[in-house]
């Protein structure tokens, strides 16, 4: 069955001096400042679009690198999964670098390693932003 989720973004005023808040509301777990400045200086407690993409795409390539673990035998004990996206004034969204350390028991270095580069290509938010140079450090804790 497919599913929509929902969020929504007012803003006021032009790019530079203008605000807004972006509110999710599937989950209606809150609303958030976004700001220009957020996006291309410092956060400063606001959020950006890049940080959004960088939550979203952490959570689902933990979810798709876990259902491959599991779909090739293994439990992942624990799967921590960061997301950098890189946002470049004049040119946009540059880059996103994933950063995985994860603690399975009774893997190899090869499998582990081939699992967590098959959840970077198949993960749905990877395949939404193949335009996007995707790069994957992982490492298999002990």
């Amino acid at each position: 069955m497919a599913t929509t989720r929902t969020a929504h973004t007012i803003w006021n005023g032009s790019l530079i001096e203008g605000a807004g808040n972006t509110t999710l509301d599937s989950s209606g777990l809150g609303t958030f400042d976004v700001t220009w400045k957020a996006r291309s200086e410092s956060a400063e407690g606001k959020t950006s679009p890049e940080e959004l993409i960088a939550a979203a795409h952490s959570a689902c390539f933990s979810m798709a690198f876990s259902h491959a673990a599991a779909g090739a035998g293994h439990t992942p004990e624990e799967v921590n999964t960061k997301a950098d996206v890189t946002f470049q004034p004049g040119e946009g969204i540059t880059g996103i670098h994933l950063t995985l350390v994860a603690k399975i028991a009774g893997i190899s270095e090869e499998e582990f390693r081939g699992l967590a580069e098959d959840a970077k290509v198949n993960c749905p938010v990877s395949a939404a932003l193949k335009a996007t140079p995707i790069t994957l450090d992982a490492t298999l804790a002990s």
